[in-house]
């Protein structure tokens, strides 16, 4: 009687862990399933981690907070952060917040913030200025990004040369077979022609030129973006390596899928890692 109710109990526990729901699941590049002990690995050998999120993701955001302590754990002051979702021109508001000579308050008042800022970005912010760890405000100013695409790119050439200091140097570099610029034409079904392309690389160019600019060797950056903003190898890691051939990039790409089982045929490639989570999952605005 004892050994049957000890195998019953095995058998209700194997089948409650094969019932249990996986939150996330990490693949490898060619799509095999792999594990955050060999993405930190890699991602600790990097110059640059560029970890693409779907900004609604509570997953995403979670495992940014997590490999921004593990990182520093193994790089300490040797760490710098950055942020797409921080403009430019808003770096003194947040290098003065980081410094604790303002308030949140005035912080939130001055800066140009996204609206999942409380729940998603401030705590990265917060965890530079508890470890004094620079946060890098990379973005161009959405109002030069709408001007390209509104205006096209050559209308930056007449800006203050003071707002050029928030924008990758001109004359930018673009190749429109890049896919990541090509699927954007194709999705606005040629829709704002050359300038809605643009309008996204500028941002791109501008996020790379901001990396390099606060990188040195000897450094980790990790920088988060949006998913699309590094997948494939392309956008921001394309500008990278325009200025900086030899350097070593590290892209965290990021899906949503309604079986979990195996990565999607369109995720194998997006990144050196993909971070998988079921289409179902609680969004976070």
């Amino acid at each position: 009687m004892k050994r049957f109710l000890i195998g019953s109990t095995l058998l209700f526990i194997i089948v409650a862990f094969k019932a249990d729901k996986a939150a996330y699941r990490i693949f490898d590049a060619k799509g095999k399933e792999s594990s955050y002990e060999k993405l930190l690995k890699e991602a600790k050998e990097a110059d640059v981690v560029l970890f693409g999120e779907l900004h609604d993701n509570p997953i995403c955001h979670w495992l940014q907070m997590e490999l921004s302590k593990d990182l520093f754990e193994a790089k300490k002051n040797n760490l710098v952060l950055g942020a797409e979702m921080f403009e430019a021109d808003d770096q003194i508001v947040v290098n003065e917040y980081l410094a604790g000579r303002i308030s949140e308050k005035t912080f939130k008042d001055e800066c140009k913030l996204w609206p999942n800022f409380p729940g998603d970005y401030k705590p990265l912010l917060d965890f530079a200025k508890k470890n004094k760890l620079p946060f890098v405000a990379t973005n161009i100013p959405r109002r030069y990004a709408n001007m390209v695409y509104s205006k096209g790119i050559v209308m930056l050439d007449s800006i203050d040369a003071e707002a050029k200091k928030w924008i990758c140097p001109l004359p930018m570099k673009y190749d429109g077979n890049l896919k990541c610029y090509k699927d954007i034409v194709s999705s606005a079904g040629g829709h704002g022609g050359d300038n809605l392309p643009k309008s996204q690389a500028i941002k791109d160019a501008t996020m790379a030129h901001f990396i390099l600019k606060n990188w040195s060797k000897g450094k980790s950056f990790l920088h988060y973006n949006g998913s699309y903003h590094s997948n494939n190898h392309e956008s921001i890691e394309w500008y990278l390596k325009q200025e900086k051939p030899d350097l070593k990039v590290f892209t965290i790409a990021s899906a949503e899928q309604s079986n979990m089982d195996t990565l999607a045929k369109e995720s194998i490639g997006l990144g050196n890692y993909i971070l998988c989570t079921p289409e179902t999952m609680t969004k976070t605005r």
